[in-house]
């Protein structure tokens, strides 16, 4: 059944509910409908400046760096990210702040008008998907406050992104790794060519660190675009955000806010951004005693960074038990190998996530690897009470494998339905 369009403005909980409706459609690529959906809202998206943020991870977090160093450059800053941990409202932030409930549910109101009249002449399986409408949400609400300059995050890949119809002078690269190849590609430079399909001419590619062959595409990529490509180096500031490859994101934060200003940034608004930028979700502190940890790293790469930054997270030594869930698209033998030689004990569990792989998959998997004391506890708020009361008051838990886990673990109402996608 199609959802209902709304005849008059949603709440809160209505746009929620709404956009949850739309999983049905599942995920597809083609900017067809985001093109129409724009015209129908007026094209907001041509309404203020625009850095494209695109990569295999740390692209929530360079994009919030980046939105706080050019907010305190004098700029309206907004931004937009996925996914979400306790609300679609998260998505959408001005000024570093998430947009109000009644403006979120204007927003989500007034993209379902666009959408039904897109709809109108689709065909039954091609109406516009769940994060379509969130996008286009976002550009008309990010428009509507005027921002002068909006930081955003691409979904999936880039170049049929529902993100990708913004007319950005910066895009961003920050990682390649295999991801997605259903969708992408089943090499490195394949899924490198889908990202960077986000370049435009005339503009600046800011990218971090990647494989030689990555790079190369980067580089000719740019010069046919007759851009200037932007290597940039990690951040030697001390940072509020914990962990060592948060200083590559806001390495790669800053080069693409002195791209989009054109001049040298200035230290005093770089180190204010430095040390009171938080990221939810990524090696956040929750709790002391035992100190416990929420990061949402998802794949091999994201985990291996994640293992390089937990001897200086966690400290002296004390007890470390990990809560581990893990989609079923992911590399979760990947994942364990990099993690759990800094563990003592593991408790898998599952998100609700209908895609997330078994606790008993996840321990079988880590058999294999051998050496610590494992076990299984279905629902992610018993298995994190279960980590903590193994590892006492002097030790250290983390959470991670998954950002779904993550939002099911800061969920207010646990059973509250949450987006799949």
């Amino acid at each position: 059944m199609n959802p209902q369009p709304p005849s008059r403005g949603l709440t809160l909980d209505q746009a929620e509910e709404y956009l949850l409706s739309l999983e049905l459609f599942g995920m597809r690529f083609g900017l067809d409908r985001m093109h129409r959906l724009m015209t129908v809202l007026g094209l907001p998206q041509r309404r203020f400046a625009s850095v494209h943020v695109v990569g295999s991870n740390g692209k929530s977090s360079t994009v919030r760096f980046c939105a706080a160093i050019l907010g305190r450059h004098g700029l309206r800053a907004g931004s937009y990210t996925s996914p979400h941990l306790r609300s679609f409202r998260e998505r959408i932030e001005v000024g570093e702040e998430p947009v109000s409930e009644a403006d979120f549910a204007a927003a989500v109101t007034r993209a379902a008008q666009a959408a039904e009249l897109v709809n109108r002449t689709a065909e039954p399986d091609d109406h516009v998907t769940q994060f379509e409408a969130l996008t286009a949400a976002a550009y008309h609400e990010l428009a509507r406050r005027g921002v002068e300059v909006a930081v955003i995050e691409a979904g999936l890949g880039g170049r049929f992104d529902a993100t990708n119809v913004i007319p950005s002078k910066v895009q961003v690269l920050t990682s390649v790794s295999l991801e997605h190849t259903r969708w992408l590609g089943p090499t490195l430079t394949d899924i490198a060519r889908e990202k960077l399909d986000v370049v435009h001419d005339d503009g600046t590619l800011v990218v971090g660190p990647l494989p030689h062959a990555v790079f190369a595409i980067a580089q000719q990529t740019a010069a046919d675009h007759h851009t200037r490509l932007v290597p940039a180096a990690p951040t030697d500031l001390p940072l509020r955000a914990a962990g060592r490859f948060q200083h590559a994101n806001f390495g790669l934060a800053a080069a693409a806010a002195e791209a989009l200003l054109g001049r040298a940034l200035d230290d005093r608004a770089l180190k204010e951004a430095a040390t009171e930028t938080v990221v939810p979700g990524r090696l956040e502190a929750v709790g002391e005693r035992p100190l416990t940890l929420f990061d949402g790293a998802h794949n091999p790469s994201g985990a291996h960074a994640l293992a390089a930054s937990l001897p200086d997270v966690f400290g002296a030594r004390r007890p470390r038990v990990a809560v581990i869930g893990v989609l079923e698209d992911k590399d979760a033998a990947g994942m364990l190998e990099s993690l759990l030689p800094h563990l003592d004990r593991v408790v898998f569990t599952r998100p609700a996530n209908p895609r997330a792989l078994s606790p008993a998959t996840l321990m079988t998997l880590a058999e294999k690897l051998g050496g610590l004391p494992l076990e299984t506890v279905a629902g992610p708020r018993a298995a994190l009470a279960r980590a903590r009361e193994l590892a006492g008051t002097g030790g250290a838990v983390l959470a991670t494998g998954s950002i779904y886990l993550i939002a099911d673990l800061v969920r207010e109402d646990a059973d509250a339905r949450a987006s799949t996608l």
